[in-house]
């Protein structure tokens, strides 16, 4: 399984996750290792499987995960050929630099 996170990510930046549908490891829960966003760039490479182990976060419908995008994560396909629709929202409180733009952004100066 490939684990990753999002590069352009700060430690201000966090997500919501609102889950449409049950998760669970059969239909390709959202797997994380617990407190990798605290280790900046954590490659998957030089995870050491011995201290770090994955997380599966099986989430009921409706039900609301809330990450920081540093977090190494990753899902799988499902098995079970259920669906897992989650609304995924990503917030930060940076300016991109110029040649890049949010696709939506509120000021609240």
């Amino acid at each position: 399984m490939l684990f990753h996170h999002h590069l352009i990510s700060s430690k201000n930046n966090f997500t919501i996750r609102i889950h449409l549908d049950d998760t669970t490891e059969e239909n390709g829960a959202l797997k994380v290792i617990a407190n990798s966003h605290s280790k900046g760039i954590y490659r998957p490479e030089t995870i050491n499987w011995n201290i770090e182990k994955e997380i599966s976060c099986n989430i009921k419908r409706g039900g609301v995960m809330i990450m920081k995008p540093l977090l190494l994560h990753s899902s799988s396909r499902t098995s079970n050929n259920k669906k897992r629709r989650v609304i995924h929202l990503e917030f930060s409180n940076k300016i991109l630099p110029k040649e890049l733009k949010w696709s939506e952004y509120l000021s609240f100066e």
